[in-house]
């Protein structure tokens, strides 16, 4: 069985990956005719789902074991952390999606 502190590293990894490919998509050349942006876009909320996931299995983990302290302790951290990751990325798709808007999608 996978050691239950590496869907920790795992979701951290997914949530930067979720933010980082809409910032990468924005600094480039806005001039190119850019036509992965959706594709893109959709890669990068499927990272903060999987990330969230990744969360509540860490959590089903805990409550297997019954670490309800660790459980009490970090509720209110991942709560938290997955609401900023969601805003955070539909706000960045959605600033991808308003200046990509004309471009098709291929």
């Amino acid at each position: 069985m996978i050691d239950a502190g590496w869907l920790n590293v795992g979701s951290l990894i997914l949530g930067l990956i979720a933010w980082i490919i809409p910032i990468i998509n924005l600094a480039g050349d806005k001039k190119q005719k850019n036509m992965k942006w959706i594709g893109l876009s959709i890669i990068s909320f499927s990272a903060c789902a999987i990330a969230i996931c990744l969360q509540i299995f860490y959590n089903l983990h805990l409550v297997k074991i019954e670490d309800w302290a660790a459980l009490g302790d970090t509720m209110r951290g991942v709560a938290v952390a997955s609401t900023v990751l969601v805003i955070v990325t539909i706000l960045l798709n959605s600033l991808t999606l308003f200046l990509y808007r004309d471009r098709g999608a291929l």
